[in-house]
């Protein structure tokens, strides 16, 4: 029987709120409704679910690409209600674009013998597709459904969903 986990990537405030520091647009609201459908239904199997959070220092050397957003403790840095965490899902504060990077991703998943990875969530062309990149690297099977990414740029989405597609090994379903 194969593991299977559902990765949310920063589904977040700063991010998804209009009102947020770095809104990613509309294409950011209309995936949650589908997310939130994932979720339900890994939530009915028992799936490891993951919630990957972007959480800065206030000083964070990201500010010089991006305008300041999800500062660690903020609003902006929280999940979106629609979302909410359940007891026993991971919860993982994220520095940089992969969710991989000094955090117990890696841990996590091979504690609970995954070997499917379903990922979702903003944006794209950097904090998806570098988390994708780290599961194909580690040798997951990686489904990312095309109904549940959204980027800031509509062509670095598609650039993203066909590298990760063709580089990656990922299925775009």
């Amino acid at each position: 029987m194969s593991g299977h986990a559902l990765i949310i990537v920063d589904m977040l405030n700063d991010f998804i709120d209009t009102k947020g520091a770095l809104f990613a647009g509309a294409g950011a609201r209309i995936i949650v409704p589908f997310i939130r459908e994932k979720l339900d239904d890994h939530r009915k199997k028992g799936n490891v679910i993951v919630f990957l959070q972007d959480a800065h220092a206030q000083g964070d050397a990201e500010f010089e690409k991006f305008p300041r957003h999800c500062v660690q403790g903020t609003w902006g840095s929280e999940i979106i209600a629609e979302l909410a965490p359940q007891t026993g899902e991971h919860v993982l504060p994220k520095t940089r674009y992969s969710g991989f990077y000094n955090t117990p991703l890696a841990r996590i998943l091979t504690d609970a013998r995954i070997n499917i990875a379903e990922v979702v969530g903003v944006c794209t062309s950097i904090c998806v597709m570098d988390t994708v990149g780290g599961l194909a690297n580690r040798d997951y099977m990686v489904r990312v459904p095309r109904q549940g990414v959204a980027d800031f740029d509509p062509q670095m989405h598609e650039f993203a969903i066909r590298r990760m597609e063709k580089i990656y090994g990922a299925q775009i379903i």
